[in-house]
């Protein structure tokens, strides 16, 4: 059997490198050989805490952590049709039963039985190869790098939130959070035409990127009332749409003082399981709507396709970029280094 480098968390904080079986392909399947692997905000929180959101880690257990890739597919199984080896390929890393309720209105996302990478129980893919499903494998037009490729996922989440927001030519909208998601929410509402795009975080970095990729105003909600800024920057209108996506309790608090009247409210980052305070009293006198995201469905293509015509430039969300072998370091910066880090990438090959 052959064999590949992967890494795992052992415990909590610590990363280790482990010779394992590269997997055999199934009928419908193609083997990928992986080149980069984006480090997501609950990869991080899987390896510092052992947690996200609802979903825990076995401690006792190594885990592989990962779930933003894209490669090179080095093998067919017999019944694949649409790939070949030299395809590069992203991968959508959800892979649902296709047969429940939600599945078949097209709402796979909400799939209870869905099967997605790096979610406990389920192994990632911090490896050199991997076995998937021909049908959750994007092939990657010439002008789309790998590297790209693995932003594709989180792009998705970013062209959902714009789409549960329906965000219309002209629109004024807000980002609470400048991470990663935050920053993709950013460039999907530029997409859809939006034409006031306010950001705000309490790290200089991440408003820097954040003006770097097209948002019209920043806010640093360390030093300033951000309903106070909004206020000002809207003519004390309030924004048309509010995206929430640093999953704090202070800024979804924020959300229903800083939309207009008819406005929407998509909360997109990923809260603790804990209640929190929130005025229903504004939402009633504003008649406003409350979203929510839950990953993505029926985007990949679109996304990939607003890529390639340049639509959407995902490339330079990446600020930190590591080798397999410095997966270790990669994400100690990830969890320390808030003043620089934006999104690092794993390259694998």
């Amino acid at each position: 059997m052959k064999k590949q480098k992967a890494a795992f968390m052992q415990g909590t904080d610590k990363m280790i490198i482990k010779e394992i079986d590269v997997p055999e392909v199934k009928r419908d399947q193609v083997l990928v050989r992986l080149e980069y692997v984006g480090i997501c905000g609950s990869d991080v929180h899987y390896y510092h805490s052992g947690r996200c959101g609802s979903y825990e880690v076995d401690l006792k257990e190594d885990f592989m952590l990962g779930h933003e890739c894209a490669g090179t597919v080095v093998e067919t199984g017999e019944d694949v049709t649409s790939l070949k080896v030299g395809d590069r390929v992203a991968l959508e890393p959800g892979i649902t039963c296709g047969t429940c309720e939600f599945c078949k209105a097209g709402k796979y996302n909400l799939c209870p039985d869905v099967v997605f990478l790096a979610t406990p129980p389920v192994q990632g893919c911090y490896e050199e190869y991997i076995a998937f499903p021909e049908n959750m494998c994007f092939k990657l037009p010439e002008n789309v790098s790998t590297k790209e490729g693995a932003l594709i996922e989180p792009l998705s989440v970013g062209f959902h939130a714009a789409n549960q927001g329906e965000v219309q030519v002209g629109d004024a909208v807000v980002i609470l959070g400048g991470g990663c998601i935050g920053l993709v929410t950013l460039l999907s509402c530029k997409a859809h035409g939006a034409g006031q795009i306010i950001l705000a975080d309490i790290v200089d970095a991440r408003l820097e990127k954040a003006k770097e990729l097209g948002a019209t105003h920043v806010i640093n909600s360390k030093e300033v009332d951000v309903k106070e800024e909004i206020a000002k920057l809207t003519g004390g209108r309030g924004v048309d749409k509010v995206f929430e996506t640093a999953g704090s309790p202070v800024t979804i608090a924020q959300t229903p003082f800083l939309v207009c009247k008819g406005g929407t409210i998509v909360l997109v980052g990923i809260s603790a399981q804990e209640e929190i305070n929130y005025n229903f009293a504004q939402i009633m006198d504003k008649e406003a709507t409350i979203k929510s995201v839950f990953r993505y469905r029926n985007i990949y293509p679109k996304a990939i396709a607003a890529v390639a015509s340049g639509a959407i430039d995902v490339n330079n969300i990446v600020t930190h970029e590591f080798d397999l072998d410095h997966i270790q370091q990669a994400f100690e910066e990830a969890v320390n280094n808030k003043t620089d880090l934006v999104k690092a990438v794993i390259k694998i090959e």
